[in-house]
C-alpha cells in the first residue's frame, strides 16, 4: 500500500457506509458497501499469506479510495446501487441491460388481450413472462400458444381497422374477435389458461381441461369435446419436454456461483411447479468482489428488473448482507421471499446443479476466448500485423446507382462484434456510383476525430479489392496516421475475374495472400466483411425506404404529417389536390386559409421530380396513394 493510502486508511470510520476505489485519472473503478468500513478495507490493503494474483493485480490500480459513512447498512446498499448505476464502475457486479433479452407482455387491460414480445418490461399493470435467454425461445414459446390457444394475433390497430376475420380464424387458431361478436367471458378464460401454461402450471391446465373434455362429452358436444382433446395432447407434448426436479412442485429460483483467475459466472435456474423451465447465465470477466459480493449483486440487480420474484431463491453459500436482499425483495414481490442455503435434500441437489452449470459455462467461456485470442495471434503472424488485432473495423458502401448512398463500420473486439461501437455514414458529398468516394469520405469522417492511439484500431478492413485500399492508404497519409495500424481489403470471388475465392490485399503488396492450411482465418475475415455488407445494406434499405415515400407535399410550410394524411385521404392524388380550390382545401378538417393558400402556391408548377404521364403522377398508383394505403 502506498503511503497515501496509508494516511487514508487511517482515517476510515468503523460506521457502515459505502466506499469508491479510484484509478491514477480519478474514475471510478469500484464501488462497495461495508457494516464496518474500516474492517472491510483491511481486507484490500492488509498483506495475507496467500494472495490472489488476480485480486492483487487489481488492488495494484487503485490509486486513492473515498468512504461515505451512513446511518445504517440499509441506507448502504441503497446509496451502493445508485453509485454504481451513475458511475458504472469497470470492475463491479453489472448485469447488462435486459431489454436485450425478449419477454412477454399480456396486458389484461384489453378487452381481447393477445400476446406481443417487448424487450423492456415497465409497471404499466400488464403481465410479462420471462426474460427469455433468446430470440429464439421467446418464439418457439409463442408458436406453442398460437398453435394451442385462440388467442388474436393481430395488432391493435389491425384489430381496430380489419374488416372481415383473417387466416388464423380460417385455421381455427383465433376465434376472430376482431369481426365476430366472441364472449368476453370465453376469452377471458382462454387467455387464464395461456396465462397457467406460461407461468409452469402445465399439469394443472392440464386437469382443468380433462374435466371440461368429460364435461362436454356427457352433454353430447362432441366437437367441443375433441377440440380440448386436441390441446391436451398438444400440452402432453409440450410437457414431455420439460424435466421435471422437485416432488412439491413449487416455484423458486436456484442461484450457483463459480469463479477462477480468468472470471466468474452466476447461474440461474427456473423451476415452476417443479419443473425446470430454463437457465440463465450472467458472465464477468473482471471484478474485485467476492463470491457472496458477486452473488448478492447479481440477485438484487436482476430482480429490479423483473416483476417475477418467486417466494423462495436457493443460493450456494450464506451473504453477509441476506436479510437486507431479502426486504428488498420482499418490497418487489410484495409479499414474503425466503434466501435459502439448503444443506441436504433436493434443495441442496438443485444448487449443486446450479453450481455444475455454472462451472461448465466458465470452462466453455474460458475456451472460447483462449480460441479465439489465438486465432487473432495467428492472423498477427500471417499479415505480419505490429500489434495484436484486438479491434477490427471493417467498412463498407451500399447504394442503387449513387442514390441513398451510404457506408457502414462494423466492430470487432477480441473476435466478437462490439455491436455498440457501430457507426453508420450518410454520403453527403459525391453524388453518383462512385464507391472510391464514397470510401474516402467515411474514412475521413471516421479518423479525422482520432486524437490518440486509443481511438484508432489495431487493424482497418476495406470491402474491396485494391482501389479501396489505396484510397484508404491515400487517406490515412493525408489525415497523417499513415502506419499505425494495419490495413487490409477483401475483394468477394468473381469467376468471370478469376478469383475462386475472396482474396485479401495488403499494402506494399502486389499478389493477394494466400492463407493455404489456416483457411479458417480467411473465414473469420470473411465473417467480419459479411457483418459489414448486413449492417451496411439494412442501413440503405431503410434511407431508400424513408425517400421512395417521399411527396410533393413533403417541405411545404404549414402542411405536416397530419395535414398531408388528410389531404391524401380526401383528394387520393397530388394531381387532384392541385386542381382543388383554397376553398375546397379550407372545408377539410384542420386545414386553415393561409395553409390552403401556401399549399397552393407550393404546387402551382409540375409535381417535383415527375415527368407527366409517369405512373407518380397518374394518382392511384403513385406514391400518395401508397402512403393513403399504409
Amino acid at each position: 500500500m502506498s503511503t497515501d493510502l496509508q494516511r487514508q486508511f487511517v482515517r476510515v470510520a468503523t460506521a457502515p457506509g459505502v466506499y469508491l476505489m479510484k484509478d491514477v485519472d480519478g474514475r471510478v473503478i469500484y464501488v462497495g458497501k461495508a457494516a464496518n468500513l474500516k474492517k472491510r478495507l483491511a481486507a484490500y490493503f492488509r498483506p495475507t499469506a496467500r494472495p490472489d494474483p488476480k485480486t492483487t493485480a487489481l488492488i495494484a490500480k487503485i490509486a486513492a479510495f473515498e468512504t461515505i459513512v451512513t446511518d445504517n447498512e440499509k441506507e448502504a446498499l441503497i446509496l451502493e446501487s445508485n453509485l454504481i448505476k451513475r458511475h458504472r464502475p469497470r470492475y463491479n457486479v453489472i448485469l447488462k441491460d435486459d431489454k436485450r433479452y425478449p419477454c412477454l407482455r399480456l396486458n389484461r387491460r384489453e378487452r381481447y388481450p393477445r400476446l406481443e414480445v417487448v424487450r423492456r418490461m415497465t409497471r404499466d399493470g400488464s403481465i410479462y413472462f420471462g426474460p427469455f435467454s433468446s430470440a429464439q425461445a421467446v418464439r418457439q414459446t409463442l408458436k406453442i400458444v398460437n398453435k394451442t390457444f385462440k388467442l388474436r394475433k393481430c395488432s391493435l390497430r389491425e384489430f381496430r381497422s380489419r374488416t372481415r376475420p383473417c387466416l388464423h380464424y380460417q385455421m381455427q387458431r383465433c376465434l376472430g374477435p376482431c369481426c365476430l361478436d366472441v364472449d368476453s367471458r370465453t376469452y377471458t378464460k382462454i387467455v387464464d389458461e395461456v396465462v397457467l401454461f406460461l407461468k409452469g402450471r402445465t399439469p394443472r391446465l392440464i386437469r382443468r381441461l380433462e374435466q371440461e373434455m368429460r364435461s362436454a362429452a356427457d352433454q353430447q358436444a362432441y366437437e367441443k369435446a375433441a377440440d380440448l382433446r386436441d390441446r391436451i395432447q398438444a400440452l402432453h407434448k409440450t410437457l414431455e419436454k420439460q424435466v421435471a426436479v422437485t416432488t412439491d412442485f413449487a416455484d423458486r429460483d436456484v442461484f450457483g456461483v463459480a469463479a477462477c483467475d480468468d472470471g466468474a459466472l452466476v447461474t440461474m435456474l427456473t423451476i415452476r411447479g417443479g419443473f425446470l423451465l430454463g437457465r440463465r447465465h450472467f458472465a464477468f470477466q473482471q471484478t474485485l468482489a467476492t463470491r457472496s459480493e458477486l452473488l448478492s449483486s447479481t440477485i438484487r440487480q436482476y430482480y429490479e428488473r423483473t416483476a417475477q420474484v418467486p417466494f423462495q431463491i436457493l443460493i450456494n453459500r450464506h451473504l453477509e448482507d441476506a436479510a437486507l436482499v431479502e426486504e428488498q425483495l420482499c418490497a418487489i414481490r410484495e409479499g414474503r421471499v425466503t434466501l435459502r442455503v439448503p444443506q441436504r435434500g433436493q434443495g441442496l441437489r438443485l444448487t449443486r446443479l446450479a453450481v455444475q452449470n455454472a462451472e461448465v459455462r466458465l470452462r466453455e467461456i474460458i475456451d472460447a476466448n483462449a480460441a479465439r485470442r489465438h486465432l487473432l495471434e495467428r492472423l498477427q503472424q500471417r499479415l505480419a500485423l505490429a500489434a495484436l488485432p484486438r479491434r477490427i473495423e471493417c467498412f463498407d458502401n451500399s447504394n442503387i446507382s449513387g442514390q441513398d448512398a451510404v457506408s457502414a463500420m462494423v466492430v470487432f473486439m477480441d473476435g466478437q462484434p462490439y455491436k455498440s461501437a457501430y457507426r453508420r455514414y450518410t454520403i453527403r458529398h459525391h453524388d453518383g456510383p462512385d464507391d472510391y468516394a464514397h470510401m474516402a469520405e467515411a474514412l475521413k469522417r471516421r479518423f479525422s476525430k482520432a486524437e490518440s492511439d486509443a481511438a484508432l484500431p489495431d487493424l482497418l478492413m476495406l470491402d474491396g479489392g485494391k482501389g479501396q485500399l489505396n484510397i484508404a492508404l491515400a487517406v490515412m497519409r493525408e489525415l497523417n496516421i499513415s502506419g499505425r495500424f494495419g490495413i487490409l481489403g477483401i475483394a468477394k470471388k468473381d469467376a468471370a475475374r478469376g478469383r475462386s475465392q475472396d482474396k485479401i490485399y495488403l499494402p506494399g503488396r502486389a499478389n493477394a495472400v494466400n492463407f493455404g492450411r489456416d483457411a479458417d482465418l480467411l473465414l473469420f475475415l470473411q465473417q467480419v466483411r459479411d457483418e459489414a455488407h448486413r449492417f451496411a445494406i439494412g442501413f440503405h434499405r431503410r434511407r431508400h425506404r424513408r425517400s421512395s415515400l417521399e411527396s410533393a407535399l413533403d417541405g411545404i410550410a404549414g402542411i405536416g404529417p397530419k395535414r398531408k394524411k388528410i389531404l391524401l385521404a380526401h383528394f387520393g392524388s397530388v394531381r387532384k389536390i392541385r386542381a382543388a380550390t383554397c376553398t375546397e382545401l379550407c372545408a377539410l378538417p384542420g386545414m386553415s386559409r393561409r395553409a390552403a393558400r401556401q399549399l397552393k402556391e407550393a404546387l402551382a408548377g409540375p409535381e417535383p421530380g415527375c415527368k407527366k404521364g409517369t405512373a407518380h403522377c397518374r394518382g392511384p398508383v403513385g406514391r400518395e396513394s401508397r402512403e393513403r394505403r399504409d
